[in-house]
C-alpha cells in the first residue's frame, strides 16, 4: 500500500486546507490512532499508510463542508497521491458524504474510529484531568447513551463500524482508548509547536 507522499507532505498538504486548530488536533489524534491499530491488528509494515491516511481523511472538510468527500480526491490528486490513498480517504465517509466503500481492514478501522475519537475527545474535554489516560469504557458507554451529549458524532456510524470489523461496541471503544492514550502526548507536543 503506497501513498505517493511523504509524511512531511501530507502534513503540508492538511495545512494547506485547514486552518482550524480543532480540524488539525482531529487530523492528527486519529493519525495517532491509525498508527496504534496498525501495529496492533499485525499490519506494521503498513503504518505510515495507515497514519498518512488518519492525517488526510478530513482534507476537504473545513473549507467545503458541503461537499466532504466529494472534493477529497481532486485535492489529493493534485497532490500526487496513489489512487488507494484517494480510496481509504473517501471510504470512511461511506453512506454520509461517500458511495466508496470500506474493503480494506484499515479503512473499516478508520471509518470505526473516525467518529468514536470525536466522542472520546469530547468526552476527555470534561475531565478534571483533560487527559484520555484515565478515561474508562465504562464512562465512555454513559456518554455513548447520552444522545445530547456530542450529538454531532453518530452512533449509528460508530456502531455500524463495530458491526463491519466483527467487533463489540465495547471492544472497539476499548481499543480506541489505548490507541488514543497512545499519542496523546505526541499530539499535544505538535499542537503546542503548532500555536507556537
Amino acid at each position: 500500500m503506497n501513498t505517493n507522499l511523504t509524511r512531511e507532505q501530507a502534513f503540508a498538504l492538511l495545512k494547506e486546507y485547514n486552518k482550524e486548530p480543532f480540524h488539525i488536533l482531529h487530523a492528527l489524534t486519529v493519525e495517532g490512532v491509525m498508527r496504534w491499530y496498525a501495529r496492533e491488528l499485525g499490519y506494521g509494515e503498513e503504518e505510515a499508510y495507515w497514519g498518512i491516511a488518519g492525517l488526510l481523511h478530513d482534507i476537504d472538510f473545513e473549507q467545503y463542508p458541503e461537499e466532504h468527500c466529494q472534493r477529497a480526491p481532486e485535492l489529493l490528486e493534485k497532490a500526487g497521491a496513489s489512487p488507494e490513498l484517494i480510496h481509504s480517504v473517501c471510504s470512511h465517509g461511506y453512506g454520509i458524504c461517500s458511495q466508496v466503500k470500506p474493503e480494506h481492514e484499515m479503512e473499516k478501522v478508520m471509518f470505526a474510529a473516525d467518529e468514536l475519537t470525536g466522542l472520546i475527545g469530547a468526552a476527555v474535554r470534561m475531565r478534571p484531568s483533560k487527559s484520555v489516560m484515565d478515561l474508562e469504557v465504562s464512562s465512555l458507554k454513559k456518554k455513548f447513551k447520552d444522545k445530547r451529549f456530542a450529538a454531532g458524532c453518530s452512533r449509528d456510524v460508530i456502531r455500524q463500524g463495530a458491526e463491519e470489523l466483527g467487533w463489540s461496541l465495547e471492544e472497539l471503544m476499548e481499543k480506541t482508548i489505548l490507541a488514543m492514550r497512545s499519542c496523546e502526548e505526541s499530539v499535544n507536543q505538535a499542537m503546542e509547536a503548532e500555536q507556537g
